[in-house]
């Protein structure tokens, strides 16, 4: 049996057997119809579920700065004496020397000892282990007196050592080891022209007692306090 359903004015002819399921509702491709004969609203189809965003990962934290390294501290020359009771006097100290006899290159020769005398104590921290007076020894290497044709004078010299009681403390002219002899370790001083506050007299080169020469220690040595 066909029975006529209202929907928008126009019947729609529907076996009965297919219209009513267990719980009395009427069931059409997109239609829900009751058992009356008043039409039913069609459902609005649920949006679709929006997928979550993922959220952007956080950015990577920075490495901490790796600690600066802590500064190396340099530990002050050792001015204690050792185990026999010496002092380390170092390679470069200052020894302030005075010529203790006039010198000339018009009377020198080759060869000619040269002798100078410690004008100031030499200390290892407050010990002093060279007493002012101390001898210091030295050498004429080449000596040419003024000659012809207006050729001027010429002296050098070579300084070898400070005598301490029975200890020789090497010398040098420069603070740095440069122009070293290889056989002796002493170094020659050119005095022409004055280099070292000589006097250049006649055109000959003129030395004269008490002039004053800067030298160096070149080696260390150990030494016990002056007495």
């Amino acid at each position: 049996m066909l029975r006529p359903i209202g929907l928008s004015g126009n019947p729609i002819h529907i076996a009965e057997e297919n219209l009513v399921n267990a719980t009395g509702l009427l069931l059409l491709p997109a239609l829900l119809v009751g058992t009356s004969a008043t039409p039913q609203q069609t459902q609005t189809p649920a949006a679709p579920a929006t997928a979550p965003v993922a959220a952007a990962p956080a950015p990577a934290a920075a490495p901490a700065p790796a600690p600066a390294p802590a500064p190396v501290a340099v530990a002050p020359a050792a001015t204690g004496p050792d185990a026999d009771g010496k002092y380390m006097l170092h390679e470069g100290e200052d020894v302030n020397l005075q010529f203790s006899d006039d010198l000339s290159s018009k009377t020198s020769s080759e060869g000619d000892p040269v002798a100078l005398t410690l004008v100031d104590d030499l200390k290892v921290g407050n010990v002093v282990v060279a007493k002012a007076g101390a001898h210091a020894f030295g050498e004429v290497t080449k000596a040419e007196k003024s000659g012809m044709m207006g050729k001027a004078g010429e002296l050098n010299l070579r300084l070898n050592y400070l005598k301490v009681g029975d200890t020789k403390i090497q010398l040098r002219g420069t603070k740095g080891k440069e122009g070293e002899s290889g056989t002796t370790g002493a170094v020659v001083l050119t005095v022409l022209f004055g280099p070292i506050g000589l006097i250049k007299h006649g055109k000959n080169v003129d030395i004269k007692k008490g002039q004053l020469l800067h030298a160096y220690v070149a080696d260390d040595i150990a030494l016990l306090p002056a007495s």
